[in-house]
């Protein structure tokens, strides 16, 4: 209209009205509610073979103590339709009774040994990132639909329900909800959402995240809109404590997006930044070691790292001089720098790299080259707390693994990669294709689940061979971390004269010829296969 001004033309009684985000929250209330949502549309159907056979688990012994428990988590999901019980189903999937910290039971199934071997090559429709850059770049203002509950909120076809069946101590129970572990969920769902959503301007729909972009806050108002009468028209809810209404910048993939453009997201080279300087001769040793980790990317490391080096002689005295400090500085930049870091491509394997040390943890995300190189992505680490100083080695091993996968989660979730250990017993517990054992403690069943919704396959490395993860877990970023308090011992009992004693359990197990070879390996590191002893591992 910038040429009504020339030829005369005026608008009278015509004004600009801005929407109030307020008022269309408030018209579409029905889309926060915390009624489980339910999609109107036709039920989505799962890719099972025909030609496979159904496959059939016995329910799990549940522990008395959590049955009343258990049974409250089924009667909610009965009431919900999610669950309805059935009579001889061809597939039964054992359930995975999880804690959540309300203490209330999340009702998980053991999916990976039934229907996700059985499930057709369903390629992900994952959004390109130069897509999703390339549009976001437009935007001044942005806003963040979180769905809430995503894949429950979709139906499922009959046949897809009873091969979803579960088992209990209460019987078969076919599922009438997309679940959650289904190995093609996250490609179903990004399916449905972008159907359900097309023509909306300023719209990406990533997963259970929904952004939305505008060039001014008005423009924001209305494409928000136009999204919350879509979700409110079809049933599907979404969580109002985890929605983002207006922002001026939004981060995304290690990128932010704001007015001024597209910028790399400092998150990604934080890690190396503000690494702490060696305290001593271990920790320098363990920096140097991501240094050598990346040497084919760097031409001048040697020379630049000389006088960190020297502090490493046989008998070279420990002393951090102002030299020091400048060398470090420059070894970090040459880290975080182009010549090392490579921006993330859908295109090429992933690895996502983890370790812990007994103060930290660390983890790299890295892309595996043409030419057998794995460059890095993104390097992030941080201190444990109290707390977590506590767990046993296995479990601080395995919490740099879901530290790890939460940090990435936006580059890693609907993608294949792979994750890389050095700790041997993890293998066993997180395999994706075998059945998550029956005594777990509650943090590590937790986990265990959670690592079900992505695609994987873990690997081991010996320690030397992961100095990238190692150094970043010896050196980790000082994060601020509230401690979750040890619950209170209420009651302890204690026998005077006990039936055993530890070193007479000590000297029986040098004794035992298995037992024996176990605690060797547990000291010294396990062997890459050793059959016999798997149930150890």
């Amino acid at each position: 209209m910038e040429w009504f001004e020339p030829l005369g033309i005026n608008f009278v009684g015509v004004y600009s009205t801005e929407i109030d985000i307020e008022f269309v929250l408030e018209e579409f209330k029905d889309v926060f509610s915390e009624d489980l949502g339910s999609y109107k549309g036709p039920a989505i159907s799962l890719p099972i073979d025909p030609k496979f056979p159904p496959i059939s688990f016995k329910a799990r012994n549940i522990p008395l103590a959590m049955r009343k428990k258990v049974d409250v988590a089924i009667d909610k999901l009965l009431d919900q339709g999610v669950l309805e019980p059935i009579s001889n189903p061809k597939w039964n999937t054992p359930i995975v009774p999880i804690i959540k910290q309300s203490g209330e039971i999340r009702l998980c199934a053991d999916y990976k040994v039934t229907i996700n071997k059985a499930m057709k090559n369903h390629p992900f429709p994952i959004p390109s990132v130069n897509h999703i850059l390339a549009n976001l770049a437009d935007g001044k203002f942005f806003a963040k639909i979180d769905l809430a509950q995503a894949y429950l909120q979709l139906r499922v076809d009959d046949a897809s329900a009873e091969a979803q069946t579960i088992v209990t101590h209460r019987g078969a129970f076919k599922v009438n909800r997309l679940q959650f572990g289904v190995n093609v969920a996250p490609g179903l769902f990004q399916n449905f959402i972008e159907d359900l959503l097309k023509g909306i301007p300023g719209v990406l729909p990533y997963f259970d995240d929904v952004l939305i972009f505008a060039a001014t806050e008005e423009q924001l108002c209305y494409h928000l809109r136009l999204v919350l009468q879509r979700l409110s028209e079809s049933g599907i809810r979404a969580n109002k404590n985890k929605c983002i209404f207006k922002t001026k910048a939004v981060e995304f993939l290690s990128f932010v997006i704001d007015a001024s453009g597209i910028h790399p997201s400092d998150s990604k080279v934080r890690a190396i930044h503000e690494a702490p300087r060696p305290k001593n001769k271990t920790e320098l040793q363990a920096f140097l070691g991501l240094l050598n980790f990346y040497h084919s990317f760097l031409k001048d490391k040697a020379t630049i790292a000389e006088p960190l080096h020297r502090l490493l002689e046989k008998n070279a005295e420990w002393k951090w001089t102002s030299a020091h400090e400048k060398t470090f500085a420059a070894v970090k930049e040459l880290l975080s720098s182009d010549s090392v870091l490579v921006p993330f491509n859908e295109k090429l394997p992933l690895i996502l790299t983890c370790d812990a040390s007994p103060y930290g943890v660390g983890y790299v995300l890295s892309h595996l080259m043409p030419d057998g190189r794995e460059a890095p992505i993104a390097y992030a680490s941080r201190t444990l707390t109290s707390t977590e100083r506590n767990y046993s080695q296995l479990d601080k091993e395995a919490l740099s693994i879901i530290a790890g996968v939460k940090k990435f989660h936006y580059f890693l979730y609907g993608h294949t990669f792979t994750l890389v250990t050095d700790h041997q017993p993890l293998l066993g517990l997180f395999n994706k294709m075998k059945l998550t054992p029956d005594i777990l403690s509650p943090r590590m069943l937790r986990w265990s689940q959670m690592l079900n919704a992505y695609d994987f396959t873990i690997i081991h490395r010996p320690g030397k061979k992961i100095q990238n993860a190692d150094a970043l877990s010896r050196l980790p970023l000082e994060t601020p971390e509230t401690d979750i308090p040890s619950p209170p011992v209420l009651f302890r009992e204690e026998l005077h004269n006990p039936p055993v004693k530890a070193d007479e359990i000590s000297q029986a197990t040098l004794r035992d010829p298995v037992l024996s070879r176990v605690l060797n390996w547990v000291l010294k590191g396990w062997p890459e296969s050793a059959k016999e002893c798997r149930i150890f591992y």
